[in-house]
């Protein structure tokens, strides 16, 4: 828009530069105040200390049941994990776990790449801090606000919880099955055993169905469920678990 060439016209369009300016800006500090705000900081200390028996992600699947039926899990620390379990979950969900500060963001870039190309979520690229924040916090949907949300929550995570409660908190909320969720109750329900009874095939089998717990279980011999299993025995071995 043009206006008079005279110093009315100069004030007006300098306060209209300003204005859209401003508009931009508090538009700006309206998304980053909204999204800081969606973050729930002042649960995340208490992983360190406690546990979470109901999951965001529980709740997504009992209002997509229509709360006819409400998901639960048992909870078990991770002393009472078969630590073959712990190494097959790593190397299979986040090999750089114990080296990253939350996010792996070589993985990152790697995903959008993929997803670019492939023009869809083909491809994750989230760390199990990353993984616990959606299980927890979020839901299940994929879109970009939910990952910025997932990576403000993972960042923050990693400063106030330790590695060791996040694995633990991680392990005993992630969903293996319909309506199963931890592997406490995963190792019960398909194996009969405890967590720490499993055989390294069962750790394995259990690791290999994270990705997709509602089309695949840990009992099955599809290709999908023995190629994964594949895949973590030839990663187990480099990872080292420091003591939790």
């Amino acid at each position: 828009m043009q206006f008079p060439d005279n110093e009315f016209g100069t004030l007006f369009g300098r306060y209209l530069e300003k204005a859209h300016y401003k508009k931009f800006r508090f538009g700006l500090l309206y998304f980053i105040v909204v999204l800081y705000l969606s973050v729930p900081s002042f649960n995340l200390p208490l992983l360190e200390y406690g546990h979470i028996r109901i999951s965001s992600v529980m709740e997504q699947r009992a209002m997509e049941n229509l709360l006819l039926f409400y998901p639960g899990q048992s909870w078990v620390n991770p002393g009472n994990i078969n630590p073959n379990l712990l190494r097959s979950v790593v190397s299979m969900e986040d090999g750089k776990f114990f080296r990253h500060k939350g996010i792996d963001w070589e993985e990152l870039e790697k995903s959008m790449k993929v997803n670019k190309k492939r023009r869809k979520m083909a491809r994750g690229g989230s760390t199990i801090t990353m993984q616990l924040a959606k299980n927890l916090f979020l839901r299940t949907d994929k879109n970009v606000f939910r990952k910025a949300k997932e990576i403000l929550i993972a960042t923050r995570m990693e400063k106030e919880v330790s590695k060791g409660a996040i694995l633990g908190n991680y392990l005993n909320v992630i969903e293996l099955g319909d309506g199963i969720f931890g592997v406490k109750k995963a190792s019960e329900e398909f194996f009969k055993k405890d967590p720490k009874d499993l055989s390294l095939n069962e750790c394995l089998r259990i690791a290999a169905v994270i990705p997709s717990p509602l089309e695949h279980k840990p009992t099955d011999n599809s290709p999908y469920v023995l190629r994964r299993v594949s895949l973590i025995r030839e990663r187990y071995n480099d990872i080292i678990l420091p003591k939790l």
